[in-house]
């Protein structure tokens, strides 16, 4: 009896072993049907969605790299146009106090020639003044020596002749 046990034993062990074995390729066909599709799709989305995120991620990496190019590049642009309206206004500047100075000296030059002819034209005035002052002191002299009175032109004759000998004296 005792083989029995033990060969029961065996068959049991050996029954156990193949309905363990169909069992687990029963099981392996109802998860490859039933888990394995599902499992592998979520898996090959999961892959999908991680590589279009790496991929949008690169893109967006090479934006933001273009981006800051160009803001360097404004930046430059923008410190060179600084630069130029810099020295556009000194120039402006100087060029407006050269023109401020040159307006200066050209006033002041117009200023002295105008104070030239003014001087000039006064003393031909005070000339004038003079030559009638003479004029009227040598017809009153010149009748009380005379004791008559001189036509107005026969003095002014006189005057005028006496004048020019002063100015011809006068430029010797």
């Amino acid at each position: 009896m005792a083989e029995y046990l033990v060969l029961g034993a065996e068959t049991s062990t050996l029954g156990d072993f193949l309905f363990y074995l169909i069992s687990f390729i029963v099981l392996v066909v109802l998860v490859k049907h039933f888990a394995w599709g599902p499992v592998m799709k979520m898996m090959d989305a999961r892959s999908a969605k991680i590589t279009d995120d790496l991929e949008y991620a690169d893109s967006e990496r090479e934006k933001a790299e273009k981006m800051v190019e160009e803001r360097e590049m404004a930046l430059k642009n923008s410190r060179s146009e600084a630069v130029e309206i810099v020295s556009t206004a000194k120039e402006n500047g100087e060029n407006q106090r050269k023109a401020i100075v040159d307006a200066a000296h050209l006033d002041a030059e117009a200023v002295r020639q105008k104070a030239q002819e003014d001087a000039k034209q006064a003393k031909i005035d005070a000339m004038n003044d003079v030559r009638e002052d003479v004029t009227d002191i040598s017809v009153s002299i010149a009748s009380k020596l005379i004791q008559k009175e001189l036509s107005a032109n026969d003095q002014k004759s006189l005057v005028d002749s006496y004048i020019k000998e002063l100015s011809a004296d006068e430029t010797k």
